[in-house]
C-alpha cells in the first residue's frame, strides 16, 4: 500500500471522486450532499490523499483544516474494488495520524444517515468518534450525522 498526497489530476482519482459525488446525490438531495468537489478539495485549507495498491487506486480521503485546533474528514471513499480490504481504516488512521502531527485537538466529520453508511459509521465508532452537534457551517440535517473524536 503506498499513500501519496494529491494526485487531484489522475483520471482515476477524478473517476473516483464523481462517483463518490454521484453516491451521495442517490442518497441525499443536493443540498443536504457536503462532498467536496475537485477545486474545493484543491483549497490550501485542505490535504488530500490517495492510497495505492500495486499501482492501482483503492481509495481517497481528505483532511480540511477548520481552525488549528480542529480538522473534518472529508472525501473518504473506496474504490468498489478494493471494499472490505481495509483501505478505509488505513486512510482512516494515516487522516488520524496526520491531525495529530498537526497538534489538533479535535477531528470531526459528517456523514450519511441512511443504512448505506452504516458501515462508515461502525468504522469511525471503532476509532473513537461519537456523534455530536452539527460542527463549522452545518446545520441539522436528516440526511447528515455528525461525528466527533478528541485527539489527544
Amino acid at each position: 500500500m503506498d499513500i501519496r498526497i494529491g494526485e487531484l489530476r489522475n483520471e482515476d482519482v477524478i473517476i473516483l471522486l464523481n462517483e463518490h459525488h454521484e453516491d451521495m446525490l442517490s442518497h441525499s438531495p443536493p443540498e443536504s450532499s457536503h462532498a467536496l468537489d475537485l477545486s474545493a478539495l484543491e483549497s490550501p485549507d485542505v490535504t488530500f490523499w490517495s492510497l495505492w495498491v500495486n499501482q492501482e487506486l483503492a481509495g481517497i480521503g481528505a483532511l480540511k483544516e477548520l481552525d488549528k485546533e480542529h480538522g473534518e474528514i472529508k472525501s473518504m471513499r473506496t474504490s468498489a474494488k478494493q471494499l472490505r480490504k481495509g483501505i478505509a481504516r488505513k486512510l482512516l488512521e494515516h487522516i488520524i495520524n496526520q491531525a495529530n502531527i498537526r497538534s489538533y485537538k479535535k477531528l470531526s466529520l459528517e456523514t450519511g444517515t441512511m443504512d448505506d453508511f452504516l458501515p462508515a459509521q461502525k468504522l469511525y465508532q471503532k476509532f473513537g468518534f461519537h456523534e455530536c452537534e452539527p460542527f463549522g457551517s452545518y446545520k441539522e440535517d436528516p440526511y447528515s450525522m455528525f461525528m466527533t473524536k478528541n485527539i489527544v
